[in-house]
């Protein structure tokens, strides 16, 4: 009867598992493709302008090569995470992508002007960017699993 519940948990682990490994890589996919529209490209501006780390960009390259170029690294994650399902040296890869990522698009939370706002007395953000608090944790375990 152990036996039986061990299964039952490895395989539910696995299963949720690998739908955060799919669900990550659809979110980094679908998200460095929108980064080649012009639209995504002027919504991140005043995020990228505003941070201490990449401040600089738009002196040196367009408001489209910033938003193409962070695209491609983050379709670079999505194909890691995708191809660490059957090569497992991919993990690490892919959870360090997660965790810089993550790392400072969360930071965008302390350095973005008019980020938050209060809405009927509760501080509001843009939330699309708190879903980067889960995905942070994801990353983590993933190189921290590097089997």
């Amino acid at each position: 009867m152990v036996g039986t519940a061990q299964k039952s948990k490895n395989l539910l682990s696995r299963t949720g598992y690998y739908i955060s490994l799919f669900g990550a890589a659809l979110i980094f996919l679908w998200i460095g493709i929108f980064k080649f529209t012009p639209t995504e490209a002027a919504a991140i501006k005043p995020l990228v302008e505003n941070h201490f780390l990449t401040f600089f960009v738009y002196k040196i390259i367009s408001v489209q090569a910033v938003s193409n170029l962070i695209g491609t690294i983050e379709i670079i994650i999505a194909l890691l995470l995708i191809f660490s399902a059957k090569f497992a040296v991919l993990k690490k890869y892919a959870g360090i992508g997660m965790i810089v990522t993550f790392l400072v698009t969360l930071s965008y939370l302390f350095t973005t002007p008019g980020i938050w706002k209060i809405v009927d007395g509760v501080p509001v953000t843009d939330f699309f960017i708190l879903k980067d608090l889960m995905l942070l944790g994801f990353g983590f375990m993933i190189v921290q699993n590097n089997k």
